[in-house]
């Protein structure tokens, strides 16, 4: 077995991407790069990718939360946010250049010791996306007032609010106060206070922008298709005159582990208990790191790990339990979590924790438990080299390096030493830190009437402590700046011409039971990917007990009628394989992503898990409690509970679509379900007459269709016949209603209001499409502009379309500020009005949309994800096969006529369902007099509520609207 263990770990290494090479077989993957650095200081890595006619653009400040004074918290973040306020030569939101040129995965995040900024765009975008990150990291503060001060401030304020919105959003605050001391650098979250936020002034914009965002701080990072000679010129063209900008202390690693063991209790608007259990230990990059990742894999990574198997398996003490490492560049967190199964004892969770810990501090990882570790540490960092951007791949992964550690390719010790690790190794780290002091934080649900601000407030924290490292200046060095050649004063480099779509011709075959194959070759990583496709999901439900798709669907990779599901999941994690399956709307699949190495073994697996399934009574009962703690957990969220209401209203409780759009069903449902419901779902929808196979990546039909033929030619249709879904024509509604849903003390209200669409196979859904990206769908939409942008009454807001083979939903949704629900949903009311009556789209905003969706298409096919997507959709929308091939024409034939006659047909203001969920006492009498439709306050199950003493308050009390224009105190004005 250890032989076979060390195999498999030497061929994921051995893994090569495109653009990468490897010089052996049992080689570490190399990601060839080119480093430079301009006279001024500005760090450049380049890497050659030419898959695809993209670049990825990555600028990495080494700046983040870490650096702010006291005072300052969230400064670094609230900065980030007005670089996309527009610079001195390009005023107005940063997004739209970036909309019209088709860029893909564009945003930008701030961490402790970073901040970045990145976008992938086409080839022929490349000048424009280095004009606009070098003006406004050149030419900023011009263009920064009070009123983007203002802005950036309020929507930063509400993606706090959002964030501490959800269940347990309180928690990382909590626990970073308790585990670093109030002189650490990591003692508060990124995101700061509000008392900070609202503090901060314009000259500390200018003071943090002169301190930190000069060139000799930044690293950029250009992967993708673009030669080292271009990128070297066009770095000094648009760079070269950025001033180097003052020394940057750097802060020092400090690992501060917790003295002695303490804990803490918090409250919140939760289902069910969680303990987290927090390790300071030693940064990023250290020896002790990495072998603490697979020290966590072992004890806490999944089914097969020794936590796991005790709490959910063996004692039933919880539905879940995860321990891993959050890796930081001065030091790090190792965190246990645990879902403590409702009417448990949360100290028995605790015993059986301290038993794991002690058999294993006594022995260390078996050799059998380490190397399935390396397997899926392994496996998972290779996947991911399939990008060259966004939030991860290659650039950031070159980025890190160069930013945290001085070498692009520090990736490569850390590999090495994952796999160099020994059992002694792992257990040497694992006695050093996971022996020490610790902070233990139980989250219990609230009572009615808790004070969440109080309890935060009251939270002490650790005070400071001695023998904080002072930071070091970087070693002197003279920069020199160049002489523009860029005349800033014409504009954005205008993008006249876009690199062509390469997308996989799709070839078909069938097994020889008739089974259809659909394949496409994409030779980019050693990897095939396979799909199979059921005519089914939630509205199969129909007729059945709710949740019994997608319960039978969890219930498939749990066990097969000869491994039980322990086993199934080592297999697994022996072969480097990922097999997952769900359910959505109107389908289910089962997925295989597998090493061509591993292909044979890996599909045997695969074929067991999807034809012969166990429904085993014990698997059944762990999964059970699981699902009915997701339930209760989706009743405490704010876009859980709209969506489990709102589309019974929309379609009718006759209807298949008439079911929570969650999929998750009912307690009621799930506490039923019993194996022969499973069972009988799977005869009648899981079947080879109602399946076709998928398959993307790196095989041939000639090679894939005898191996599927091994593994499901054989397959045999049951004799039954399949079932139908109710999918009739739902009637629009013939007035407006509001229905209110009650969460006390939220520090925001979700309002979500819905409409009936078309079909996703309507001759106009394209049409349709680009309307609603125009009204809700984009950064620069109308509704995103006027609620975050305009208002600052959210941290963003929109509408989408779900898709769907019958009538599907177009929803608006909105996150806001309690105090301005009211005046939200008028103002989405409003917009709604205006774009079919006396504002209706322009011919300026359907060109955008139309340029933004051809000019992305070469961007957004570049991994083999991305085209399994696409051809999914192909084949449950019954589209050509040269769909994706000839979309750019149909696009450019959408014109604003078209556009606005197929958002007309479905926007009705006088029609909308509106689900608002907020704290009535102070939402209901305002929404009230807005005079939406009929309001109804109802529970958590979309029933009317039985505590009403709010709609009647509302009643009794004079209600009136807010103000015309009041927007959001600012104590900066």
């Amino acid at each position: 077995m250890k032989n076979r263990f060390a195999l498999l770990v030497a061929g994921l290494m051995s893994v090569g991407v495109a653009g990468a090479a490897t010089t052996s077989p049992d080689a570490i993957p190399d990601i060839p790069f080119t480093r430079f650095q301009l006279s001024n200081g500005l760090t450049v890595v380049v890497h050659e990718d030419h898959k695809a006619p993209v670049v990825a653009v990555s600028i990495w400040y080494h700046v983040g939360s870490a650096d702010e004074p006291a005072g300052k918290t969230g400064f670094a973040h609230l900065f980030e946010h007005l670089m996309f306020s527009g610079s001195e030569n390009r005023k107005g939101t940063y997004f739209q250049p970036f909309e019209l040129a088709g860029a893909t995965d564009m945003n930008g995040t701030t961490w402790f010791d970073r901040t970045n900024y990145f976008e992938t765009v086409p080839t022929t975008a490349l000048d424009m996306a280095l004009w606009m990150e070098s003006d406004r990291m050149g030419h900023l503060l011009g263009a920064i007032g009070q009123k983007e001060l203002d802005t950036q401030r309020g929507v930063v304020q509400n993606e706090k609010r959002q964030d501490e919105n959800r269940p347990y959003g309180r928690v990382d605050e909590n626990i970073l106060v308790n585990t670093y001391p109030a002189n650490h650098p990591y003692h508060h979250d990124t995101i700061g206070s509000m008392t900070d936020l609202d503090a901060a002034s314009l000259a500390d914009v200018k003071h943090w922008f002169n301190s930190y965002y000069g060139a000799a701080n930044t690293t950029l990072v250009l992967a993708g298709d673009i030669t080292v000679a271009q990128a070297k010129a066009k770095a000094e063209t648009y760079f070269g005159d950025i001033p180097a900008g003052p020394p940057v202390p750097r802060q020092q690693p400090w690992i501060t582990p917790v003295a002695t063991s303490t804990r803490g209790t918090q409250h919140d608007q939760v289902a069910q208990t969680r303990i987290v259990r927090t390790w300071v230990v030693p940064q990023l990059g250290s020896d002790d790191s990495i072998q603490l990742d697979l020290a966590t894999t072992v004890l806490g990574g999944g089914k097969t790990s020794r936590l796991y198997q005790r709490l959910v398996y063996q004692d039933k003490l919880a539905d879940d339990v995860s321990l891993g490492i959050a890796p930081f560049a001065l030091a790090s967190q190792v965190q246990l979590t645990v879902d403590v199964k409702n009417g448990v004892d949360p100290a028995k969770v605790e015993a059986a924790v301290a038993d794991v810990w002690k058999d294993y501090m006594a022995t260390g990882p078996t050799e059998d438990e380490l190397a399935r570790a390396k397997v899926s540490n392994r496996a998972g960092f290779v996947r991911g080299l399939e990008k060259v951007g966004g939030s991860g791949g290659k650039a950031v992964i070159l980025a890190e390096g160069q930013v945290y550690r001085n070498d692009p390719e520090a990736y490569k010790k850390d590999l090495q030493r994952a796999q160099d690790a020994t059992i002694a190794s792992v257990l040497a780290s694992s006695k050093t830190w996971l022996s020490k002091g610790d902070y233990t934080l139980t989250v219990l649900p609230a009572a009615p009437g808790f004070d969440p601000a109080a309890e935060d407030k009251a939270v002490a924290g650790l005070k400071d402590a001695a023998g904080r490292p002072a930071a070091v200046l970087p070693a002197a060095k003279t920069y020199t700046v160049g002489k523009s050649t860029v005349d800033r004063s014409k504009g954005v480099p205008s993008v006249d011409s876009f690199p062509d779509l390469s997308f996989p011709k799709l070839q078909r075959g069938k097994l020889k039971n008739g089974i259809e194959v659909v394949l496409a070759e994409r030779h980019t990583v050693p990897v095939t990917q396979i799909s199979l496709l059921f005519n089914a999901g939630y509205a199969a439900d129909q007729g059945r007990k709710l949740g019994t798709a997608s319960f039978t669907s969890a219930l498939l990779d749990e066990s097969t009628k000869t491994l039980d599901s322990v086993e199934v999941a080592r297999r697994k994690e022996r072969l480097g394989a990922i097999i997952g399956s769900g359910c959505s709307l109107d389908n289910c699949s089962v997925g295989l992503n597998a090493l061509n190495s591993e292909l044979t073994p890996s599909l045997a697996l695969f074929a067991d898990i999807v034809r012969n399934p166990a429904f085993k009574a014990d698997d059944i009962e762990r999964v059970r409690g699981q699902w009915l703690a997701g339930i209760a957990q989706e009743k405490t969220e704010p876009t859980g509970l709209a969506l489990r209401t709102l589309p019974p209203l929309l379609y009718g409780k006759n209807h298949a679509y008439g079911i929570p759009f969650t999929g998750s069903g009912t307690e009621k449902a799930i506490a039923s379900l019993t194996a022969e419901d499973l069972a009988n779902f799977q005869r009648d929808y899981l079947r080879p007459d109602n399946v076709r196979i998928l398959v993307a990546g790196d095989t041939t039909l000639a090679q894939i269709l005898p191996q599927l033929d091994a593994a499901f030619g054989d397959w045999a249709a049951p004799a039954s016949a399949m079932p139908t879904k109710n999918v009739g024509q739902v009637a629009e509604q013939p007035k407006p209603r509001v229905f209110l849903i009650n969460r006390t003390d939220a520090s925001q209200s979700l309002i979500l209001a819905g409409l009936l669409a078309p079909s996703t196979k309507a001759k106009n859904a394209l049409d349709l499409g680009i309307a609603n990206a125009a009204f809700g769908g984009t950064f620069t939409s109308r509704l995103n502009m006027n609620l975050r942008e305009e208002k600052r009454w959210a941290y963003g807001a929109g509408s989408m379309l779900s898709d769907a083979q019958n009538q599907r939903p177009m929803l608006f949704y909105a996150p806001v500020q309690t105090d301005k629900t009211a005046d939200s949903a008028a103002e989405i009311l409003k917009e709604a009005r205006a774009v079919i009556g006396t504002k209706p789209l322009t011919d300026d905003e359907i060109a955008k949309i139309r340029a933004q969706k051809v000019r992305a298409l070469p961007g957004s096919f570049e991994t083999t994800s991305a085209v399994l997507g696409a051809m999914t959709g192909i084949v449950i929308y019954d589209r050509p096969d040269d769909y994706v091939q000839t979309l750019k024409g149909r696009i450019e034939g959408v014109d604003r006529k078209a556009a606005e006659n197929a958002l007309t047909a479905v926007i009705h203001p006088d029609a909308l369902t509106w689900v608002i969920v907020g704290d009535l006492r102070k939402i209901e009498a305002p929404v009230r007099a807005l005079n939406l439709g009929e309001v109804h306050v109802v529970d958590a199950d979309g029933n009317p509520a039985k505590d009403v003493s709010h709609a009647k308050a509302a009643k009794a009390t004079k209600a009136t609207k807010p103000a015309k224009g009041e927007s959001s105190p600012s104590p900066a004005k």
